[in-house]
């Protein structure tokens, strides 16, 4: 393995003598690129996002949009980027361009190379359909292009320009038949290169196998693991985190695999947020009410199930869906794979069952899925915000109304995600009744040990939690109070 290159608007770059750190936006800004720009360096504002082709859900290839200043550069070896410099020039602006000009979208115009790229990602999604197409009906999210605002959630304007933004998203078209980069689509995306950069004392590896990712990790267990890097991004821009060793995994096909079988829903843990959520295409109702809180599209487009797992946050968003849903981890090492049931995996704050010299391969959903299940996000902004409370519930009750299953996820209460055990032995066996609930909810706002901080206060965290229960109880049975 050894250093390679990128393609980097149709032209081939060299990745060498690269400090194994640097993140893909310092380095195109080094090539002159400068459309790519720095405004928060932890994945909040977009201003320095870039297209990436990648393999495709509606298509073969799909442009992708991602925070540029959260990966390190080294994982885009071999992968083909497009700035907003690449899509198109003062004498032939790209649609998107052209658009965003005549409609006033650029005001400072700092941001406006950001949301041009995330506007391109989806202009060019295969499956964007106008809103006359009956598989998808008309909302206040969707233009009547089929343009999904969400895929601007990640991009900041500060000077206010949301309006001229969305006329312009709203205002286009389809791709025209010698638009290159919608032909590009039609062609596999590039395949992920094994690289190996050291610089410094610091090594990066990207192996070409799970069975040599793990024989890296039983060789030195203290090797950062890195997928989508909105976490691990984070640590090296704002606390100047230098890993000695550093493991990409995000590419590994053995983890990106998605399959339903009759007993389970076995999802890879590379597998984006964003991919999980278009190929299970509601599959799975919790998830699908989850994922479009997680963050925004820039973060879900990288960040992936194994990650936010593998960093054990007390308040991620993904571990009280999947507690909900009974998961199960499998963890993979050079002794083979082994199965933690979820609930089991976290044993404080930020640590878990996990070996360092194990990695998490899949996360296996059990069927058949509950019939009754909400997901409760309790957050200052309703999109990309860290929760206050996350309360994810997965219920069944029988024809006489006797609840059969009760399983409900906790995050942001307590040092890690957990299970409220009481409160589902309150509902087991129970009539699925407003006593039975009231009950329970007294219970439920007792789990855990939530504390007060800047987000919320723990009376309110406790509130939050009786409320949520008295709030699925009202939603699931048509009542108002």
């Amino acid at each position: 393995m050894g250093a390679g290159e990128i393609m980097i608007n149709g032209r081939t770059t060299r990745l060498d003598d690269v400090p194994v750190w640097i993140t893909a936006m310092d380095f195109l800004r080094e090539q002159g690129l400068t459309g790519c720009k720095e405004g928060c360096a932890e994945g909040e504002c977009g201003a320095c996002s870039v297209l990436i082709a990648r393999p495709g859900v509606a298509a073969a290839t799909e442009w992708v949009a991602i925070n540029a200043c959260l990966v390190p550069v080294a994982t885009l070896d071999g992968q083909e980027v497009v700035t907003a410099e690449g899509l198109g020039s003062a004498e032939a602006l790209h649609p998107v361009q052209y658009e965003m000009a005549v409609r006033g979208g650029s005001q400072c115009g700092y941001c406006t190379p950001g949301f041009i790229c995330s506007m391109a990602g989806e202009y060019y999604r295969p499956d964007r359909a106008p809103e006359t197409a009956p598989a998808r009906p008309s909302d206040a999210e969707h233009g009547p292009n089929g343009f999904d605002l969400h895929a601007l959630s990640g991009n900041l304007c500060r000077c206010t320009g949301y309006r001229p933004i969305r006329d312009a998203a709203y205002a286009l078209g389809e791709p025209v038949p010698s638009d290159a980069l919608a032909a590009r689509s039609a062609q596999p995306a590039p395949a992920p290169a094994a690289t190996r950069l050291s610089r410094d004392g610091l090594d990066f590896t990207r192996p070409a196998t799970l069975a040599e990712a793990v024989e890296i990790l039983h060789e030195r267990p203290a090797t950062t693991v890195i997928a989508g890097c909105t976490d691990h991004g984070v640590e090296v821009n704002l606390r100047g985190k230098r890993p000695e060793a550093v493991l990409a995994i995000d590419r590994l096909q053995e983890l990106r695999d998605l399959s339903i079988d009759s007993d389970w829903i076995e999802i890879g843990a590379a597998l984006s947020l964003t991919e999980i959520e278009r190929r299970l295409d509601g599959h799975v109702p919790l998830l699908s009410q989850m994922l479009p809180q997680f963050a925004s599209r820039l973060i879900r487009n990288g960040a992936t199930l194994g990650g936010n797992l593998g960093t054990c946050s007390p308040i991620g968003d993904t571990p009280p869906v999947l507690l909900a849903l009974g998961a199960r981890l499998v963890l993979a090492s050079v002794d083979g794979e082994r199965e933690v049931d979820l609930a089991e995996y976290f044993t404080g704050y930020r640590t878990s069952v996990r070996q360092d010299r194990e990695l998490i391969r899949a996360i296996r959903i059990p069927l058949p899925l509950a019939r009754m299940t909400a997901f409760h996000k309790i957050a200052k902004r309703r999109f990309d915000d860290i929760s206050s409370v996350a309360v994810a519930f997965a219920i069944d009750h029988d024809d006489a109304g006797i609840v059969q299953r009760a399983q409900i996820g906790l995050g942001g209460v307590a040092e890690t995600p957990l299970r409220p055990t009481a409160t589902e032995a309150a509902l087991l066996g129970q009539a699925w009744s407003r006593e039975t609930v009231a009950r329970a909810a007294e219970i439920l706002g007792a789990e855990g040990t939530p504390m007060s901080d800047h987000r919320a206060s723990t009376r309110y965290r406790a509130a939050m939690l009786r409320s949520s229960l008295l709030k699925l109880y009202a939603d699931t049975n048509g009542s108002d109070q």
